[in-house]
């Protein structure tokens, strides 16, 4: 039966080759983007798709209350690296203000149809670092924790209401996100940072997590799958055996 599925941060990566994939199966999806330059290039690129310019840290958020939507994929995130003891906390706060407060905003305004029906699926985009924090992906992780922290508390929350939450946990894709958010502490980390001492040490983590890079369509049918599925469990590890290949257990 087709669904309709709103994704948030469609306009490349997981979010982007999950909205095609689902317009393929049948469903009605509603691809959005934080930017309107990114909205006019999805529908040019995938007519089959409703694009919609919607950056969830802004009143964008309302457009959702006019949406009947059955599966709200959280897949919008921003990245940073950077040692606890340096990162500048405006770097910081933005990334609680996409990941967690973005995240959280959207999916309280899906919310209210969706209990009003009493139906409905919340997928929210977590990670391996939800799980894992290592040195200079220490800010990304924080973010991600309290993403599993919301998602684990909203799935005991609204399972009673009919509505299901589940989260999703990959592992280092290459959509380029990694890339950029490995970069990112080089904008402003230098040798008279307090752990300037530990630079190569950050390069080693950042050339580890970059390396070697699965296909992210992996990622993306896992997203398939969880939209149409008729039951989730809580997390959804991406491959499924990355917490083994990282000694997780």
């Amino acid at each position: 039966m087709s669904k309709h599925v709103l994704i948030t941060g469609a306009g490349s990566g997981f979010g982007k080759l999950c909205a095609l994939a689902l317009a393929v199966r049948g469903h009605h999806v509603i691809a959005t983007t934080e930017t309107e330059a990114q909205a006019l290039a999805l529908r040019a690129e995938a007519p089959q798709l409703r694009v919609e310019k919607l950056d969830i840290t802004t009143s964008d958020v309302e457009k959702v209350h006019e949406m009947d939507i059955d599966v709200l994929i959280n897949n919008a995130g921003a990245g940073q690296t950077g040692p606890i003891a340096d990162v500048p906390l405006e770097r910081v706060r933005y990334l609680f203000e996409v990941n967690v407060f973005g995240t959280m905003a959207i999916t309280q305004a899906v919310l209210k149809n969706m209990v009003a029906k009493k139906s409905g699926r919340i997928i929210i985009m977590s990670s391996i670092a939800g799980v894992l924090s290592a040195p200079a992906f220490g800010p990304y992780a924080m973010t991600k924790h309290a993403l599993e922290a919301m998602g684990k508390a909203m799935r005991a929350e609204l399972a009673p209401l009919g509505i299901d939450v589940t989260l999703i946990n990959p592992g280092p894709y290459l959509t380029g996100f990694n890339d950029r958010m490995a970069d990112s502490m080089w904008e402003w980390f230098g040798e008279q940072s307090l752990n300037g001492s530990e630079a190569e040490l950050f390069r080693i983590i950042g050339e580890f997590v970059t390396t070697g890079q699965r296909d992210p369509a992996e990622v993306a049918d896992r997203l398939v799958e969880l939209a149409e599925a008729d039951t989730t469990s809580e997390n959804n590890f991406v491959p499924e055996d990355i917490r083994e290949q990282l000694g997780l257990g």
